[in-house]
């Protein structure tokens, strides 16, 4: 009888925190959905903890209700990490070749990995993950990690993705106090990436654009590589704020507008979409000036890929597409639908994608594979703090 692999997720969002549990068949081509439940987040602004004890309590109760849908109990899991304390770092490494008749193997790889990271300046911040852009044998480009070809210097082209040390270790804090055990944390927009985006996308050249609450992560890649990432401290709670000052009403009737829910006819549509569509270019002229930033400013051919609990407006898709100068649109959830279990909206993106990625670093028999984050070194060294 097959084994199954049980992989955990738990989003701790702004404004909603979310956990799904994936039971992974060998053989089958998706997960069976043993839970997928939410719960309103306490202590979180802008991708940051601000009241310890309120954020271990969402996750707490995320947990409990995760483990009441599926009947087991949660004892670890793998952990999202938004906020614009994120940031993108390029690192380069090398290393000569060890063998004698210049093989190149999996130990010159990981010391030429190794002095990449070595060589950034990391004050204050902490590395979550990582990515190779590019690798070089001899002063030459080569198309893949370049194990088993033959060479004297390799050298390769990283890309950090770090976040204040404050920060992670709140995040650690936070989950420890809840009971459960980090396994590993993922930067939100990664995660997200998994399920919203194909291999070929990320092959020819695409960014998704995750509006949250009140942070819009961006993650470009290329050539099947994580090349940039950015956050901005904006959000679809702007939006409703602006609808609320808009029209000298309540920000739960702001929300409800906003949301499709409610719309009396004292609310002319025309105004409303001329302040939803402020907000939405503040958005999409930030994505652009990091493209740019990066020169990539209407150079992706698989253009952009829009995600999140703000992306459901009608303006989205036709404002990003005339803003950014790319195909644009909004995310599908049919990757969702393939699984056994409710279907989810493309909020639910971040989540699932950390139960996908978890099983990447995960063996039949439950343990652990080495993934590249050093989240797992982090979180001991945390604990050690606490140790007499």
């Amino acid at each position: 009888m097959a084994r199954n692999t049980i992989t955990i997720g738990i989003d701790l969002g702004t404004a909603v925190t979310r956990c799904v549990i994936l039971s992974w068949t060998s053989g089958a081509l998706a997960p069976e959905t043993l839970a997928a439940v939410s719960t309103p987040t306490k202590g979180v602004r802008h991708g940051y903890i601000v009241n310890l004890s309120d954020a271990a309590q969402s996750i707490r109760r995320v947990a409990d209700l995760a483990e009441k849908e599926a009947g087991i109990p949660i004892k670890r899991a793998t952990f999202s990490l938004g906020g614009t304390s994120l940031a993108a770092e390029t690192g380069l490494g090398s290393a000569i070749i060890s063998k004698s008749d210049g093989e190149v193997t999996a130990f010159d790889v990981k010391t030429a990995l190794t002095s990449a990271e070595e060589a950034l300046e990391l004050r204050n911040r902490k590395v979550i993950h990582s990515s190779p852009v590019g690798w070089k044998l001899d002063g030459k480009e080569t198309p893949s990690k370049p194990e088993g070809m033959h060479g004297v210097k390799l050298e390769v082209k990283m890309l950090f993705i770090t976040c204040l040390s404050q920060h992670l270790d709140d995040l650690l804090s936070a989950a420890g106090e809840a009971g459960i055990e980090v396994m590993d944390v993922i930067p939100a927009s990664v995660a997200a990436s998994t399920i919203a985006l194909s291999d070929r996308q990320k092959a020819v050249g695409v960014m998704l654009v995750n509006i949250g609450a009140e942070t819009v992560s961006i993650a470009v890649f290329e050539n099947a590589a994580l090349i940039g990432l950015s956050v901005f401290p904006i959000g679809s709670t702007d939006i409703t704020n602006d609808i609320a000052l808009g029209f000298r009403i309540s920000l739960e009737e702001a929300e409800n507008i906003k949301t499709g829910t409610s719309l009396a006819p004292s609310y002319p549509k025309r105004k409303l979409d001329d302040i939803i569509e402020a907000r939405l270019s503040d958005i999409f002229e930030l994505s652009d000036g990091y493209l740019k930033k990066i020169k990539r400013s209407g150079l992706l051919p698989a253009g952009v890929v829009i995600t999140g609990g703000g992306s459901g407006h009608a303006l989205v898709e036709g404002l990003a597409k005339d803003m950014l100068r790319l195909p644009s649109r909004v995310a599908s959830e049919s990757i969702l639908s393939q699984m056994k279990g409710p279907v989810r909206d493309s909020s639910w993106f971040v989540t699932f994608g950390l139960g996908f990625m978890s099983r990447e670093t995960t063996n039949e028999g439950g343990s652990r594979k080495g993934s590249g984050s050093g989240v797992s070194r982090l979180f001991k060294e945390f604990l050690r703090q606490f140790l007499p």
